[in-house]
Order: structure tokens, then C-alpha cells, then sequence
């Protein structure tokens, strides 16, 4: 009855003291709110009990209960109903930048790197519901898979269509870079993050790192970087068999580590290292918590009085149980 109810005025229950009061006083009164006749004998009149003489006190208890509901409805009782709605105040812009290379196979990551990477990111674009995202890749050279956009089922389409072999090998890590800043330099947004992940060296493309760094320095992007691979040897295309898949061999896990970092510190982002599935997961989900975009919510409040039910059943029974005083009980007064 009283579920999602609150009370303005509680105060008021304090009066419901009163009650084991008056309850004590009409124990030892009631007696006496009968009148009485003495006679020296009762052997001429025949014993007759009366059902109104046992059933009186429930006057007093009417009244009782009726004081317990005006003193509820002056505690005054309102059921409170709460809609909310958020409203997105600060919107990120995200763009990634992600390495397709031929060493983006290797096995270290499982089942490999490329394959990893894709699993990972698609959980990230999911959990950024109120952010715009785009794709870039890149390898020998660079193009952008998607522009920017809050259609979050466009961008996880173009995340798993993403495949070897759709660019040039070789690792343009300043392309890639140069490309992710040119799609998201001119937008409105607050605040624009680049995330940008390699497994290897620059060793391809006619724009140099350090240059793509400036830019991004320059339009206010904050750029995160991820170098993705075991430490030590790991188990990566090294050629092709006749059959045209590739030959797996060992080779040395080589990382431009010292660049990724410069990049990200001077761009204002931060350097991480993923050498497994599940550290390049807590990577992510990192970036996820340094990355927040700022929420609204707001709160409609809407009262409705309950009082009147308790005050109107309180009359009723007042009324009531004068009726019975002065109709039924009338004889016993």
C-alpha cells in the first residue's frame, strides 16, 4: 500500500502516541460510561445478555483508527513517480588507425594478431554508444575504410571486412597517422582521439611519423598507441608455399616501441604494449575509462497526493460511528 509512497510531513506520526494513551484511559473509564442501577436483589428479573453491551468498545476503537488516519493524512502521504532522460553534453570523435600489414598474421596472438585486434576493437566501438567512430588502414599505404559516423553497425560491418592483402605490404605507420588526422581534424566535436596500432617499424610511405605527429599536435588530436606483439621471436608469414598461403616461420618480434611513444606523448595520448589477447583487451577497456563522454541525465519528479483517501476514510468512519452512538448504541449511553 504504501510502495513508492513518501511522506512531507512525518512529524505528524509523533501524535500517534496519543493512541496507547487514550487506549489506557478508556480501560479504566469505560466502566463508568455506563449508567448503573443498584437493587438490593436480581432474583425477579431473567438473565438476559446483550450482544451491543460486548460489541461497544468498537466505537472507541472506530475512533481510534479514524485519529490514525488523519494523523496519516496529515503526515501527508505522495507517491512520487521518476522519468529520466540523458542527454550526451560532450561528444568524442574516435578514429582508428589500424595496421594491415602482412606481419599483423603472426600467430602470438591467437589465433592471430589482425584476427585478435578485430575481436577487441568491435567490444570497444560497441561500449562507445554516444560517440561517432572511423576507420583507417593502412600497411604500405593508407586509406580510410570508414569516414566518421554514430551508425556504430557501419563501422562493425567495415571493422570485420577488414583483410590482408586489400593494400600494398609494408608498414607507412606516417600514412596511416597522416590519414586518421585528416578525417577527424575538422570535426566539431570537443574532444578527438586517434587510437593507432602497429606490430612493426616505418619502413614504407612518403610521409614520416614525426610529421603526421605534428599535425595531429596541431589540430588538437590526442593520439593513444599500441604496438601489438610477444616479446622475442614469434610465428609470422616469412613467404608464400606453391599453393599461394602463406609459410609460417619464427621471426623477431620488431616493434618501433621509442616512436609509438613519442607520438603519444606528444600528442598528449598514452603508449601501451599488447603481447597477448588479454592484455591487448585491458588496453581497450583503459582507453574506454580514460575516455568518457560526459552525460546529462535528467531527472522529472511527479507528485501525486495521497492524503485525501486517508482523511475521507476518516470522516466516513467518524461519521459512522456517531450514527451508531446515537441509533444502535443509543440505549447503552
Amino acid at each position: 500500500m504504501f510502495e513508492n509512497i513518501d511522506f512531507v510531513n512525518p512529524q505528524f506520526f509523533w501524535l500517534l502516541l496519543l493512541l496507547p494513551i487514550a487506549t489506557v484511559w478508556y480501560f479504566f473509564k469505560r466502566k463508568k460510561q455506563i449508567a448503573s442501577l443498584k437493587i438490593s436483589s436480581i432474583q425477579g428479573f431473567k438473565g438476559t445478555a446483550s450482544i451491543l453491551t460486548k460489541l461497544k468498545p468498537m466505537l472507541f476503537v472506530m475512533r481510534l483508527v479514524a485519529l490514525a488516519a488523519l494523523i496519516t493524512a496529515m503526515a501527508r502521504p505522495q507517491r512520487e513517480d521518476i522519468s529520466t532522460r540523458t542527454k550526451t553534453t560532450r561528444g568524442i570523435d574516435i578514429v582508428m588507425a589500424i595496421d594491415v600489414s602482412s606481419s599483423m598474421l603472426a600467430r602470438d596472438l591467437k589465433p592471430n594478431r589482425l584476427v585478435a585486434l578485430k575481436e577487441v576493437a568491435a567490444d570497444f566501438i560497441k561500449e562507445r554508444v554516444n560517440d561517432r567512430i572511423g576507420l583507417v588502414v593502412y600497411s604500405g599505404e593508407s586509406y580510410t575504410k570508414t569516414p566518421i559516423t554514430s551508425d556504430k553497425s557501419i563501422v562493425l560491418k567495415a571493422l570485420n571486412d577488414i583483410t590482408y592483402g586489400q593494400l600494398q605490404d609494408g608498414t607507412a605507420i606516417g600514412m596511416g597517422l597522416a590519414n586518421a588526422v585528416n578525417r577527424i581534424k575538422d570535426s566539431k566535436a570537443k574532444s578527438k582521439v586517434l587510437i593507432l596500432l602497429t606490430d612493426g617499424v616505418n619502413n614504407s610511405g612518403f610521409i614520416e611519423p614525426e610529421t603526421a605527429a605534428g599535425l595531429a599536435v596541431e589540430y588538437g588530436i590526442k593520439t593513444y598507441t599500441i604496438g601489438i606483439g610477444t616479446n622475442g621471436m614469434a610465428l609470422t608469414p616469412v613467404g608464400y608455399n606453391p599453393d599461394g598461403s602463406f609459410r609460417y616461420g619464427m621471426s623477431k618480434v620488431e616493434i618501433d616501441e621509442q616512436l609509438l611513444k613519442d607520438i603519444a606523448d606528444q600528442t598528449g595520448g598514452v603508449y601501451f604494449r599488447a603481447t597477448n589477447n588479454e592484455k591487448l583487451s585491458e588496453i581497450y577497456e583503459e582507453i574506454n575509462k580514460l575516455e568518457k563522454t560526459d552525460i546529462e541525465e535528467i531527472k522529472y519528479y511527479n507528485y501525486e497526493e495521497e492524503f485525501r483517501f486517508f482523511a475521507l476514510f476518516a470522516c466516513g468512519l467518524l461519521v459512522l460511528e456517531s450514527i451508531l452512538r446515537y441509533t444502535v448504541f443509543r440505549s447503552l449511553v
